[in-house]
């Protein structure tokens, strides 16, 4: 779609199941989609959860509901782990499932994570939360600490741009964006009606977010990951506003 892959975060359908996400992604036009651990599976099987522990039936669930709708998973996170067991578990999960990328936040580990990406071929992606006034131990949300952390490593660890989050933290995305060229390895792309605060998430293309600079920049960077559209709006139903921001995307590959 305009050259990019795009689809959703499963946060987006948060208050449904996974396999309801993949369902609800399909509808709004998506074609991919990035889970996250935790969230209930399915209607069938309220007592299973999408996470990297899943059972073979489990596994193979996921993908036939993948399959039903022409949705591919692509990502799965924002994951951590308590030890390097449990992030080859994570790895192991993502190659069953095809991953391109797993979303994280763990630094202290990067060492045994740049092993792993090498032997399984699986990018990792390092998400930025907001800025956090309360925690100045937390420096994900700063492009240049991500560039820092990244700039040495395997050229398949990178960043995971988070949109939103970055404007909440006072910074521009489109800066941030280039800040970080050549090591976004996905998105969650968001539009805000204000840069500074914490805000509900606009239609891709109504905000201040510069969505339109964002994805030149994109292309211009020869960008090969995914955008996932992560709407924190409207959260019963998101669908309708989110086949816009999936509009928005494609209007602009149109446009170019």
């Amino acid at each position: 779609m305009s050259g990019f892959a795009v689809g959703c975060q499963a946060y987006t359908f948060n208050k449904f199941s996974a396999f309801e996400a993949v369902e609800k992604t399909a509808q709004a036009g998506g074609k991919i989609i990035e889970f996250y651990p935790g969230q209930k599976l399915s209607l069938e099987h309220p007592d299973l959860t999408l996470h990297h522990n899943a059972s073979p039936e489990t596994i193979a669930a996921i993908k036939a509901q993948l399959a039903k709708h022409g949705v591919r998973a692509v990502n799965y996170g924002v994951v951590g782990a308590k030890d390097d067991a449990e992030w080859r578990q994570i790895f192991e999960f993502a190659k069953k499932l095809d991953l391109y990328a797993i979303t994280i936040e763990d630094v202290p580990h990067l060492d045994a994570i740049e092993k792993l990406v090498k032997e399984f071929d699986i990018r990792v992606a390092y998400h930025e939360h907001a800025r956090q006034p309360n925690n100045p131990n937390y420096k994900l949300w700063d492009p240049n600490y991500v560039l820092s952390i990244v700039k040495d490593r395997d050229p398949r660890i990178g960043a995971c741009a988070d949109t939103g989050h970055w404007a909440t933290s006072g910074l521009k995305p489109l800066e941030c964006i280039k800040i970080l060229k050549g090591r976004v390895i996905s998105a969650h792309l968001k539009d805000r009606a204000e840069i500074g605060r914490q805000m509900p998430d606009s239609i891709l293309g109504t905000g201040v977010s510069d969505i339109s600079g964002i994805l030149k920049e994109l292309k211009r960077q020869k960008f090969q990951g995914n955008i996932s559209i992560e709407y924190e709006a409207n959260w019963d139903n998101s669908v309708p506003d989110v086949a816009q921001c999936v509009g928005f995307i494609r209007g602009w590959g149109a446009r170019k």
